[in-house]
């Protein structure tokens, strides 16, 4: 039997780095990006640093006047190259069946690009309640609050930035490029090594909630 709590129960997850692997598809679509741009990119390097909006990362590649220009070139050529090449990460799936076997809702906030967050999701067969992209750190803040997100699960600091703003419980996991010693230092509620643990960490974290 579902506890009344349960219906206020809606998690936020962060995309890329927390529910998709997303440094093949983005290693690829930097190395077309740098054979159609004739530009030398370190694709390498860039996916050591995902989290962040795509303009963030351009900038050092690219001068300042041609970013809004190349980064609608990513965002064209992105689901043609990068959707494919990018698998769940471990627990993904299962962390937002947890989250709706305990009757609340999941909404998806990320940097990314809506469109291809979008593709990203529906081409892995991950079908969260809401998706809401282009937000970056305390700006993910205006979507957990009008979801109503209690908790928000993201793997970079910034993330961790957008849950204490919404007053939101921060969930961090250990797969991104943040550690879990950065993630703690940065205010992290909960850390978790991957999101294998996360259905366990949720029926103790609802247990708890039922008592109080």
């Amino acid at each position: 039997m579902a506890h009344m709590t349960d219906h206020a129960l809606t998690v936020g997850f962060d995309l890329d780095m927390t529910l998709i692997d997303s440094r093949p598809g983005i290693h690829a679509a930097y190395t077309a990006l740098a054979e159609r741009t004739g530009t030398y990119i370190d694709a390498d390097l860039a996916i050591t640093r995902l989290g962040p909006p795509l303009a963030e990362e351009l900038v050092h590649w690219f001068p300042a006047e041609r970013i809004a220009e190349i980064s609608d070139l990513y965002r064209a050529m992105y689901p043609e190259i990068a959707i494919a090449a990018t698998p769940a990460m471990p627990g993904a799936r299962e962390a937002i069946a947890a989250v709706r076997d305990a009757g609340g809702k999941t909404v998806v906030v990320t940097a990314k690009y809506e469109p291809n967050a979008k593709l990203h999701l529906s081409h892995l067969g991950i079908v969260p309640d809401a998706v809401v992209g282009d937000l970056w750190a305390e700006q993910k803040a205006e979507a957990l609050r009008e979801h109503g997100a209690g908790v928000y699960v993201g793997d970079h600091v910034g993330d961790v930035r957008g849950a204490r703003k919404a007053g939101a419980l921060s969930v961090a996991v250990a797969t991104g490029p943040c550690d879990a010693d950065e993630l703690r230092a940065a205010g992290a509620d909960v850390v978790l090594a991957d999101l294998t643990e996360l259905p366990a960490w949720l029926a103790a974290y609802r247990e708890d909630a039922s008592r109080a």
